[in-house]
């Protein structure tokens, strides 16, 4: 008989609670076959009040690019009756006051997003340098320009490696009423001529706008190709939050798809058999909705949602995929971090009762228990709560006094549990229920784990095999040698697990992880239900630098 492969991540109980908090995220298993390359494990809705709560940052964003120096390289000339012919340049400008009091940002259908700017203002200063006859001259002027109308139109997709790309789709720039005033220099003849040089710089100033505006936005764009589209969880795995295409835009609302699949830190090694479930094109239901509350009556939300988030279970199946393959579900079990109250503690005198040739062969000796996932968790989502089924096996070994481990015997231990997740500010956490547990022996060094009837039946069988053959017709039915049921330990393990097991998991399950969110970005009153197929995550925003 061949131990379990010694653990890597005994230690790490932070790397289990953060696989049980992603098992409790959308594990539901479609009808459908689904691929996964087409179809989102994450997908997310933008609503109006989405583009509301950016508008705020996106004007900031704005106004900072605006407010610095900028070339300009504008030329002309203008006759001047008897004087002759005075040529000015002006090589840049310097933008020291944006005002921009009615603005509004909506969504471009299939384009991205638009941005309306009504009555603002906006104050610079540039140089000046003229030329009249033989004269050269050089002077500063103030420009103030009031009744700007900005209209502008973002493009947002995807650049083919999962990146968003951004790109101006549009910009118009409208001021009518511009006041300059020069200084220094020959500025009273500059201010004589002022009336007839506004149209020209007051149509070159709005072209200049939009060429500012297109400069930041290729920056943006140029920022957003090196972003980041993957994030590390822990030691084990990673989240690739990458764009599987473009996002969809309707005048109501913006729809982004992210792959959403959880890999292991150093490789990716897809996960052959996930079948992701498939999501509504649209918003999965009519808002403002009914989430579920702790109240017996589920109160309908009073506003639409900043962000609606479904995650499907392609997330919490790639999660299960790359924790087993990472070995991560592992753990050694010491005779001395079981509580003293568990009932049933890892010393042969302990398990006396279920195997009496191991306290016989090691009188009452220290044990150690090897657990480890056999098989990648089942699992399945309904409304009511989340499903799964656990497949582990644990070995037993003594504790020789020199420290050597000895293997006594081999089981399979299988667990249906429950569990519903819950969200709190920027952490996810969760409850886990066990609702059923199944033991049976593999095999053994120390004779069989009788524990019933049955296994005592299956123990005389091997005694006497040609009798027992002879009455029964050579069937051992629930008894056979290879697959005992040892019934009386898998009562003590439920006993144990419901008192102490599930309690701790809870424990820790409550504190949860945070989410992987940019600096600054907070859920405000996030609102969690479980759907057939995913998870729904109702939230508002909030930033704070």
């Amino acid at each position: 008989m061949s131990s379990a492969p010694a653990s890597k991540s005994q230690d790490q109980p932070r790397g289990t609670v953060r696989l049980c908090l992603l098992l409790l995220l959308p594990i539901c298993v479609s009808p459908t076959v689904i691929s996964p390359s087409t179809n989102p494990g994450i997908k997310a809705w933008l609503t109006r009040r989405t583009l509301e709560f950016g508008r705020h940052f996106g004007l900031e964003l704005l106004q900072s690019m605006l407010r610095k120096e900028h070339e300009l390289n504008l030329t002309g000339s203008y006759s001047i009756p008897l004087l002759g012919t005075l040529t000015y340049t002006v090589p840049r400008i310097h933008i020291h006051e944006l005002q921009m009091n009615e603005s509004t940002l909506d969504f471009a259908e299939d384009v991205g997003v638009r941005l309306m700017v009504q009555h603002a203002r906006i104050q610079l200063s540039a140089d000046w340098a003229a030329q009249l006859g033989a004269v050269q001259d050089s002077s500063s002027v103030q420009l103030r320009m009031q009744d700007l109308a900005v209209a502008a139109v973002l493009g947002v997709s995807e650049d083919g490696s999962g990146h968003p790309t951004v790109w101006s789709a549009g910009c118009d720039t409208h001021g009518t009423d511009l006041h300059m005033e020069f200084h220094r220099g020959y500025s009273w003849l500059y201010n004589l001529l002022a009336p007839l040089l506004q149209r020209t710089l007051r149509q070159r100033l709005n072209k200049e706008l939009c060429l500012v505006l297109q400069r930041g936005i290729d920056r943006l764009d140029a920022v957003l190709k090196h972003m980041k589209v993957s994030t590390q969880l822990d030691a084990f795995a990673a989240l690739d939050h990458s764009l599987l295409g473009p996002p969809a835009f309707t005048d109501e609302y913006g729809d982004i798809a992210l792959k959403g699949e959880i890999f292991r830190v150093g490789t990716y090694q897809q996960r052959p058999s996930a079948l992701p479930v498939g999501l509504p094109v649209a918003l999965p239901m009519a808002l403002p909705v009914a989430l579920p509350t702790p109240l017996p009556v589920a109160p309908p939300m009073t506003h639409e949602p900043m962000l609606l988030l479904a995650v499907t279970e392609f997330v919490a199946n790639s999660a299960a995929f790359t924790y087993f393959t990472a070995g991560a579900l592992r753990r050694t079990i010491s005779s001395d971090m079981l509580p003293r109250r568990f009932p049933l503690q890892l010393r042969t005198k302990s398990m006396e009762v279920f195997s009496p040739q191991l306290q016989e062969r090691y009188p009452d000796q220290p044990m150690e228990l090897h657990l480890w996932a056999r098989q990648q968790p089942l699992l399945s989502c309904h409304p009511d709560a989340l499903h799964g089924t656990l497949f582990s096996s644990a070995e037993a070994f003594v504790v020789l006094p020199n420290a050597t481990r000895v293997p006594a015997f081999l089981l399979n231990i299988d667990a249906n549990v429950t569990g519903k997740p819950t969200i709190s500010r920027n952490r996810l956490g969760g409850t886990v229920r066990l609702t059923e547990l199944h033991v049976t022996q593999v095999a053994s060094n120390v004779g069989p784990v009788e524990v019933s009837g049955c296994a005592r039946k299956a123990k005389r069988s091997l005694e006497f095999p040609i009798t027992l053959g002879a009455r029964s017709g050579g069937n051992l039915g629930c008894c056979e040698p290879h697959a005992w049921q040892v019934k009386r330990l898998e009562t003590i393990l439920k006993f144990g697990l419901w008192l102490f097991g599930i309690p701790q998991a809870n424990k820790r399950l409550r504190a949860g992880i945070p989410l992987p969110l940019p600096h600054g970005l907070s859920l405000l009153r996030p609102q969690l239900s479980l759907q057939q197929g995913f998870v729904l995550i109702a939230t508002d925003l909030q930033y704070e630098p």
